[in-house]
């Protein structure tokens, strides 16, 4: 009887937290997944990123449709909307990224493996700050913290590739290989911008908290 009443007065974790955290999850798994295609490229690699987005475009949607059907939300329900969107977001430029490489016929580089490496510490900061929102906003916060300054050296890497680029044209084809890498190290450097939205969200999201 008493062990009935504990579980009957347990506080349950919120379904909107759970959704964020799987969906940070899938993100995290995603952008691992572009490291090892950045590592080694493969077919086989670049649909598991594929993969990823396609089941972190689900959880959303279901986040989304219990948003629209749920009247009292644990967090503003704007803030739960633009959590979710923005770390949509960091895997859907991940996703692209190998979907142009692909397309485009680019090879990994020095640079890529850079960017790559430090997005997916960032996905992971991510990830952990929004398992900690609910229970320990502070740790939230120092994770968002974190995601912010790797977005910063993220871009760092960006502006040596494309200074890079402009100091290697020699003829005609290298022109062309400069602006297919460009548009790559854009996509890579968007998702990064959307990690920083992700994690000024997780901030904003605290600061209400506390």
């Amino acid at each position: 009887m008493l062990k009935w009443l504990l579980c009957l007065f347990k506080p349950r974790p919120n379904r909107f937290i759970q959704l964020l955290i799987q969906q940070a999850e899938y993100t995290e798994e995603g952008v691992n997944a572009l490291v090892e295609y950045l590592d080694n490229p493969s077919e086989e690699r670049a649909h598991a990123v594929k993969q990823m987005e396609k089941e972190a475009d689900e959880i959303r949607r279901i986040l989304i449709d219990e948003l629209n059907r749920t009247f009292v939300t644990p967090i503003d329900r704007e803030d739960i909307f633009a959590l979710s969107r923005a770390v949509d977001d960091v895997l859907d430029y991940a996703y692209t990224t190998v979907d142009e490489m692909l397309i485009l016929e680019v090879q990994p580089n020095s640079f890529l493996r850079r960017m790559g490496s430090l997005l997916r510490d960032s996905a992971h900061e991510i990830h952990l700050g929004v398992q900690r929102l609910a229970d320990h906003p502070g740790v939230a916060e120092d994770h968002a913290v974190r995601a912010k300054a790797l977005e910063n050296r993220i871009e760092t890497v960006y502006r040596e590739a494309v200074a890079d680029l402009f100091h290697r044209p020699q003829d005609v084809e290298h022109v062309v290989e400069m602006l297919k890498l460009r548009e790559i190290y854009r996509h890579m450097s968007n998702a990064a911008d959307r990690g920083d939205e992700a994690a000024n969200i997780l901030s904003d999201i605290v600061v209400k908290m506390t």
